[in-house]
């Protein structure tokens, strides 16, 4: 496994692997990884001959008041799990080689529509980072594939649509969610969680999952109730939930009770960490 800093030498070394006939596969994180980002590595290298996983701790995506400078940086433990994973090229760029111009500077890319609501609405800017550096990295890179985890639900879809409208020819694999044994979905930032902070956050997970049973039940049809419901469990557990969102599953819009296939999105505070979660029903 190669571990590179430069675009230049990214495309160099991707030029000799394309010339000989080789799939490439994209696994973009921000590093800090997990059991999470590992299954996204092994579901690319189910369909491809050469993965490449990025490491970078993107400005863009982060608002004023978010964890930008504590966000962790593990590279050389990155290394170590990649390399093990098989993973064949590590992207480490720093800021300046991906914003050579400053942030204020740079061009955006702006996903109406999915990127509105949910983290949309309490990250603002968030998503027009994430989508800025994907599209980037898919430029960079110029893979077959790129895969992204389903925990990042608002994420996928934002990244789904981009990739459509700007008519970017990568095939995008969304990989289920990693879990704990107590259901909490694998997460860098599960770190900052203190141990009896911990002992409870597995809590947003079970709400979910009781909901999505509820909404399974065809005589359901008070979805505004059962958020509510959702919510003040969460508060009762010692939760400050942001958001307990049933949508359409597609369009990420808010559920009607003819929906088929709806999704349960949250996202909430314990402590001073934020925890975001989903589960999908077909009704």
């Amino acid at each position: 496994m190669r571990t590179v800093h430069k675009i230049k030498e990214l495309r160099t070394i991707l030029q000799n692997y394309r010339s000989q006939g080789k799939r490439i596969g994209l696994v973009p994180t921000m590093g800090n990884l997990h059991e999470g980002h590992i299954s996204l590595v092994a579901k690319a290298l189910e369909a491809t001959d050469v993965v490449v996983t990025s490491i970078f701790v993107n400005p863009m995506q982060f608002g004023a008041n978010e964890d930008l400078d504590s966000y962790p940086r593990t590279l050389k433990a990155d290394q170590e799990k990649l390399e093990q994973a098989g993973n064949t090229l590590v992207f480490a760029p720093p800021v300046s080689e991906i914003y050579p111009n400053g942030l204020a500077n740079q061009t955006q890319v702006v996903v109406p529509g999915v990127s509105e609501g949910h983290c949309g609405a309490g990250r603002p800017g968030h998503f027009e980072g994430v989508a800025t550096v994907v599209t980037m990295l898919f430029n960079m890179v110029q893979p077959d594939i790129a895969v992204f985890g389903e925990k990042d639900f608002q994420q996928l879809a934002v990244i789904r649509k981009l990739t459509q409208d700007l008519m970017i020819p990568v095939e995008i694999i969304g990989a289920p969610t990693v879990r704990d044994e107590d259901g909490l979905a694998k997460s860098s930032r599960n770190g900052y969680l203190s141990e009896q902070e911990r002992s409870k956050a597995a809590t947003i997970h079970q709400t979910l999952s009781d909901l999505a049973k509820q909404l399974e039940q065809p005589s359901i049809a008070d979805l505004d109730t059962l958020s509510r419901e959702a919510c003040e469990r969460l508060e009762a557990a010692g939760f400050r939930p942001e958001y307990v969102n049933i949508v359409n599953s597609l369009t990420l819009q808010p559920a009607s009770i003819d929906d088929r296939e709806l999704t349960v999105l949250a996202a909430a505070f314990l402590g001073t960490t934020r925890l975001i979660d989903n589960i999908s029903v077909t009704r």
